[in-house]
């Protein structure tokens, strides 16, 4: 990221909740970017605490591979080993959540930063694919309650930033009910937002329609 670039950031520092991480170091989120090393990260909702037997078995990898995913997450403080039960070794996420925001000071972060983003908006992707596969052996009323959108608009930056920040906190009326299964109501299920939000770079001048 260009130098000169760095100020035009002031101002923009979005509000993270507070049980959430920022992940701005180049070396922590190179360890965040690998396939199995994401979907390990997604298993552990809050209050979830899982041994690499029962990760293998959500993520149909190997025991071995889940075990050297998550001890190197641990290395970069993604997880941590939770209390052990008996001979069973669960692991836990360290926070609730994560943002990653590259550190415009750091000629690495910014790059570690893309390549992270492009994983996961590839692994969300797949996710929606396989729900698009086994669409049609649901209930079609949950089927229609779903639903894939894209918008074009024109905004301001100011106006994107607050786009930003709304959409990242669509979902605050729903917090708890991961942990506590008596906030959901009666045939609740697990459910998935995936959302993004940019502006087109500007095409050289004359070029723009």
């Amino acid at each position: 990221m260009p130098e000169q670039m760095q100020p035009e950031t002031q101002g923009f520092t979005r509000p993270t909740p507070p049980e959430d991480a920022v992940i701005s170091q180049a070396d922590a989120i190179k360890a965040m970017t690998h396939p199995l090393r994401i979907r390990l990260l997604g298993l552990f909702r809050p209050g979830v605490e899982l041994t690499a037997t029962q990760c293998a078995e959500r993520t149909g990898e190997s025991v071995a591979s889940c075990s050297f995913h998550l001890r190197q997450l641990e290395k970069y403080g993604h997880v941590e080993r939770a209390e052990a039960h008996g001979k069973e070794r669960p692991w836990r996420a360290v926070s609730r959540g994560f943002s990653v925001r590259p550190d415009l000071a750091d000629p690495e972060s910014w790059p570690a930063a893309q390549a992270f983003g492009s994983m996961f908006v590839a692994e969300q992707f797949a996710a929606l694919q396989r729900w698009l596969a086994d669409a049609g052996r649901d209930d079609p009323a949950w089927v229609f309650a779903s639903t894939q959108t894209a918008q074009e608009f024109w905004a301001t930056r100011d106006e994107l930033d607050d786009l930003s920040r709304r959409l990242e906190e669509i979902t605050a009326p729903f917090r708890g009910r991961a942990v506590d299964p008596g906030k959901r109501p009666e045939g609740a299920r697990r459910a998935h937002l995936f959302g993004a939000v940019w502006a087109e770079i500007p095409e050289p001048e004359g070029e723009d329609a």
